[in-house]
């Protein structure tokens, strides 16, 4: 465990936690919009239905399928020589931004499915009362809606951030080593200086951290209401007729 204090070490753990952090962030702002917008349809079928296919191809053809996309001589840099917005292939891949990216194609999936489950089992009534109260439709949605979703909002979280944090394949191949996680490190270890003890330390260690996690989440995930819907009292007091 003496040898996690190497600078190295150190500086791929905290660039592991910053791009799940942000890829975990970035795909709940997607998924949630995405997650609402299922809950509204009449045709949710269908649209669970796109949401689920990713999962009937491999994970290594759809990141090989990103680096095509992405690639020097890919789709993308042939539709912007096409549009004469350059002349010249843009590096799109090998950076940390291309791994957020794919990461948060990848597990976008993780976080529509129980967002949507939750935010289908909400009453959408409240939120007309809430406009008839004076709330825009923003702050009815902040005050809420989101109260009464958190528990959603708190898997859709653990089943993005967890994998994420032990990603292997993504930036291996899509960022390259500048772009190296602790699951990179520990292939590296197993494989190539055969440094076992130093990867089973790091192994245990993103054991710990991602178990840690989970259970402090657990331990404040918010009691379970006795009423069925949970308002901003704060949201109340500022609405037109909250006083009454």
């Amino acid at each position: 465990y003496t040898a996690m204090a190497n600078p190295n070490i150190v500086l791929v753990t905290w660039r592991t936690l910053k791009i799940s952090i942000i890829a975990t962030t970035l795909t709940l702002l997607i998924a949630l919009p995405c997650g609402y917008s299922i809950a509204r349809s009449r045709n949710q079928a269908i649209r669970l239905f796109l949401v689920i296919v990713p999962f009937w191809t491999n994970f290594l053809i759809r990141i090989y399928a990103w680096i095509a996309i992405m690639g020097n001589e890919g789709f993308l840099n042939d539709i912007l020589r096409a549009l004469h917005l350059t002349t010249e292939s843009i590096q799109f891949l090998y950076n940390q931004t291309a791994v957020i990216l794919v990461l948060v194609y990848m597990y976008l999936p993780y976080a529509i499915l129980p967002l949507f489950s939750t935010i289908d089992k909400f009453d959408f009534t409240l939120l007309d009362a809430a406009r008839d109260l004076g709330a825009t439709k923003f702050q009815s949605y902040i005050h809420v809606l989101l109260p009464n979703i958190k528990s959603g909002l708190v898997t859709a979280g653990l089943f993005t951030f967890v994998p994420i944090f032990g990603a292997y394949a993504v930036p291996l191949l899509i960022g390259g080593k500048d772009s190296y996680m602790l699951g990179n490190i520990i292939a590296d270890q197993l494989t190539k200086t055969r440094n076992w003890p130093l990867a089973s330390s790091i192994s245990m260690t993103v054991t710990v951290l991602t178990t840690g996690l989970v259970f402090l989440i657990a331990m404040r995930k918010p009691r379970e209401q006795k009423q069925v819907f949970d308002v901003d009292p704060a949201f109340l007091q500022a609405t037109p007729d909250g006083e009454r």
